[in-house]
């Protein structure tokens, strides 16, 4: 018996969108384990054995900046990120949509940008040849990494303003 035939009768099948932005959920969860990984083995050193992991600061900053933005793209799709709602919550059904189509509109406009502008970032540091300070590892592929998490996060937006406008059931939610 396959997992297909395992799932409840009540839940549709998973999408190839669905399966993306399951994965791009577990690639932001893997980066918290590794930041808090980081944090907790430099403490660790620093205390009891008056050391710590070369090029640590760096490392733990790099991998906090693809945290970020990995996390905005799990964030942003879910609609889990803080919001104010006091408008949302006064309308009517027809208008929470409009309002939460509007404002998907404008969260994809303005991660666009930023993802244009992280990738100006990546190139600079390519291009600079920027190095962490004690183990000299070019820093570009961290940038490159959090700018695909910036990038998922356009993708997952994108298809949160398709499901808004296009819900599956053919009439809005």
């Amino acid at each position: 018996m396959s997992a297909e035939d395992e799932r409840p009768a009540f839940e549709s099948p998973r999408t190839v969108s669905d399966r993306f932005i399951d994965t791009i959920e577990w690639i932001a969860a893997i980066f918290v384990g590794l930041v808090a990984l980081n944090i907790f083995v430099s403490v660790v050193l620093r205390k009891f054995f008056d050391t710590s992991i070369p090029d640590g600061y760096d490392w733990g900053r790099m991998l906090m900046g693809i945290l970020i933005f990995w996390g905005i793209a799990a964030t942003s799709f879910r609609g889990a990120h803080i919001s104010v709602d006091l408008i949302w919550s006064m309308s009517t059904r027809a208008w929470q949509r409009r309002i939460d189509i509007f404002a998907t509109l404008v969260l994809l406009f303005v991660v666009t940008v930023q993802t244009y502008t992280l990738f100006d970032k990546v190139r600079g540091t390519y291009r600079d040849h920027v190095l962490t300070y004690d183990l000299n590892i070019p820093t570009w592929p961290f940038f490159a990494v959090a700018w695909l998490g910036d990038v998922s996060a356009v993708i997952l937006i994108g298809i949160r303003t398709w499901r808004l406008i296009f819900p599956k059931t053919g009439k809005p939610s």
